[in-house]
């Protein structure tokens, strides 16, 4: 909807609520994410909030924030490029970041000495552009190149203007530390959403917004390309494109010596896709071989073995393989008609596979158990032949790192040359360490503790507990509280409280510490809790099953539970219970807003989905419909009953609520926060409301940015709460 004007937007009379979905939207023009008359009534928005929340609290939450976010103590972390470890870095002096690497040695120092690579800050100012980092891939050189002691070089940098999901490609030479100018060869990708793939030093695989047609409907490539140095990018040879119907095209290229593959990937929605072994790329003799596992099934190869991790149950022959289960075979003898897998994980009432990690000669798998974490190692026969893996099998042994109600990540050092481990340990309570260690059975030990991130708020009497609760229908779900000891354990409250929520897309909400939550809320006396609702990955595919679409009331119904054995255990009350919920959790928020009115005392809603008639037509809303359903179908029937803007009610009592979003946010679209925001200003509700215009979906660019955003969530929850 394209909107003229530049007068302040006009107050809307009442619409007849709760609003009618076959009706005219009388808040339409806020989804002109651009238009004068909409962000000027952002402006006015942004500056109640600001003289609403501002003062002293305000100044001084925003400061300890701050603090936290430019620490020169917060860890480092790094990955390893050769004999180089990279590290993005953020502080005081470089709110837009250093690019940056040290050595080994060096990183193991309390101080060590880091050479410049990119300047983001410098970059900005240069081209005057709100440059943020979204990451770089860097060429692995041949292994006759590593022979002759070739630097590693090409590097393909991804940067993001304000933060947004489309972004830019820039090729970035890491020995002169300049971007290569197209003019010189350099490969460049104009902004976009999409992306580039290394081939090798004069090739690269494009995906992205080739011009009309080449699209999907979520705003996603539909075609990928392969693109030779010194060519036009026009000329860049067509590998595939998908249907309209389409989530996402991509290709890649493994690039372990030995074990060269291309690969292309085709999202066909969330939870299915075709992956795709590609020969003879670029040529009239280009073949492309599905590999065949079902559609909601991930692939993963590493050298000679392949993974499938199951979505849902697996009926193959004889046998049928649970959801969940992770199965393990040969490659090559699968693409050869093989059907002979290995059961590496099953899952069982209360636990689940969070997460795999290949070394060189070894596999750990990061197991949930109760929402805890359990590390495996296995050891892969030296064959992947049917008769090999029969005689000697996966040899398995335990990792012990961590402790009671740690969270537990672990990555690859080196995937190709290397059986090491960085081993992360954090809780709601425990400042984060890196460690180093390694999974070769013969030489396993506890990880080195590299770097330890300080404490950032005093921790002395406060106590973490895990606790369980039961949903509408039965269902057993846990949660997590923190705070002091005796109101956590309902001896002394009751006391403000944030319960925090998600619920989507197989995410698995664990432990882990934060500065901000400690210093903005458990010091001043507030408890802070979790809730591991369905909808997440908590146990599995059968816990995010459990709330997909005509079933999403669940995951509410567990969230609410949640509320309400807090109150039941003298935690709160549930005027000082608020609630918190950001993207999909905004949509939760929303529901607890209009469904659950009773139970909270405020709640923030943060860069949500609320209209849930128009989100498959706005930015990335059409990728989702897997999670959600089909507005445009019968679908809707269920739909509209999770829908906050048409579940509002003038005519009932609503808790104050704080909405916040970002005018650069083009994954979910601002227009849902300023429309409910704006439906509920008109019939004279408790709103207060937020939108940064620069952070895209993550809400901020910068750590200015992202302290000024926490200190008005936290000064909303504490005045609301605290009275």
């Amino acid at each position: 909807m394209s909107v003229e004007h530049t007068q302040a937007a006009p107050r809307p009379a009442l619409p007849t609520t709760p609003l009618d979905p076959a009706g005219t939207d009388p808040f339409e023009w806020l989804e002109d994410v651009d238009g004068d008359t909409a962000l000027s009534w952002v402006r006015e928005r942004n500056a109640h909030s600001a003289e609403a929340l501002g003062g002293p609290a305000f100044t001084e939450t925003e400061r300890a924030v701050r603090e936290v976010l430019d620490s020169d103590d917060k860890i480092p972390h790094v990955s390893k490029v050769g004999e180089h470890y990279y590290n993005f870095w953020q502080d005081a002096e470089h709110e837009r970041g250093l690019w940056r690497r040290t050595t080994l040695d060096s990183y193991r120092t309390d101080d060590p000495e880091w050479e410049i690579v990119l300047d983001l800050d410098a970059l900005a100012e240069q081209e005057r552009e709100s440059w943020v980092w979204h990451g770089a891939s860097v060429l692995r050189p041949a292994p006759e190149q590593l022979a002759a002691g070739e630097p590693r070089r090409h590097a393909l940098v991804d940067l993001s203007p304000g933060g947004s999901d489309s972004d830019v490609t820039r090729e970035f030479d890491l020995v002169t530390k300049q971007f290569v100018p197209e003019s010189d060869g350099g490969f460049v990708r104009a902004q976009a959403k999409g992306g580039m793939s290394w081939v090798d030093p004069d090739t690269v695989y494009v995906f992205t917004d080739f011009g009309e047609g080449t699209m999907t409907p979520s705003g996603y490539p539909r075609q990928v390309k392969r693109w030779r140095r010194g060519t036009p990018p026009a000329e860049a040879t067509l590998v595939y494109e998908g249907t309209d119907e389409d989530m996402y095209i991509s290709a890649s290229r493994s690039h372990t010596p030995g074990f060269e593959r291309d690969l292309v990937h085709r999202a066909l929605r969330f939870y299915a896709n075709e992956t795709y072994l590609a020969t003879s790329v670029g040529t009239p003799d280009q073949t492309l071989t599905k590999i065949d596992v079902p559609d909601s099934a991930n692939v993963g190869l590493h050298r000679e073995w392949m993974l499938v991790r199951l979505r849902d149950d697996w009926a193959l022959g004889d046998l049928t393989y649970r959801a969940g289960s992770l199965l393990a075979t040969g490659f090559d003898d699968f693409m050869a008609g093989s059907r002979e897998l290995t059961v590496l994980f099953e899952p069982t009432p209360t636990t689940s596979l969070v997460g795999t990690t290949w070394t060189r000669n070894h596999l750990v798998l990061n197991v949930l158990d109760d929402v805890k974490n359990l590390l495996h190692v296995l050891t892969p026969p030296s064959s992947p032949s049917v008769a090999e893996a029969a005689t000697t099998g996966w040899v398995r042994s335990e990792l012990s790192v961590g402790g009671e109600l740690l969270t537990v990540g672990v990555g690859a050092v080196d995937v190709v040359d290397s059986d090491d481990v960085w081993v992360v340990t954090t809780g709601y309570l425990t400042p984060s360490k890196l460690g180093l260690t390694t999974v070769a059975q013969e030489r396993q030990s506890a990880p080195e503790v590299l770097k330890s991130a300080p404490s950032y708020f005093e921790s002395a009497g406060l106590a973490v507990r895990q606790r369980f609760t039961e949903s509408d229908d039965g269902t057993r779900v846990p949660y997590f509280v923190v705070g002091r000891a005796d109101l956590v354990a309902g001896e002394a409250g009751p006391a403000p409280t944030l319960l925090w929520g998600y619920g989507g897309f197989e995410q698995s909400i664990l432990p882990g510490y934060s500065g901000t939550v400690g210093r903005a809320w458990l010091e001043r006396g507030g408890v802070y809790a979790v809730a591991n609702i369905r909808g997440g990955g908590e146990y599995g595919p059968a816990w995010h099953q459990g709330a997909l679409k005509e079933h999403r009331h669940r995951a509410y119904e567990d969230f609410a539970a949640v509320a309400r054995d807090l109150v039941a255990r003298g935690v709160t009350v549930p005027a000082q219970l608020g609630m918190e919920g950001r993207s999909n959790g905004g949509l939760l928020a929303g529901n607890m807003l209009t469904r659950y009115p009773e139970l909270f005392g405020a709640i923030i809603v943060g860069v949500p989905l609320l209209d849930m008639k128009r989100y498959s037509h706005l930015l990335a809303g059409a990728s989702w419909m897997a999670e959600y359903g089909d507005p445009d179908t019968d679908d809707w029937e269920f739909l509209q009953k999770l829908s906050p803007y048409h579940l509002f009610d003038a005519a009932r009592d609503y808790p104050p609520v704080l909405f916040t979003t970002s005018t650069k946010d083009d994954r979910v679209h601002p227009g849902h926060a300023r429309k409910m925001a704006a439906l509920m200003l008109a019939a004279d509700k408790d709103v207060t409301y937020y939108e940064n215009i620069e952070g895209g979906h993550g809400g901020a660019a910068n750590n200015a940015q992202a302290a000024y955003m926490a200190a008005t969530h936290w000064t909303f929850l504490w005045n609301r709460l605290s009275s």
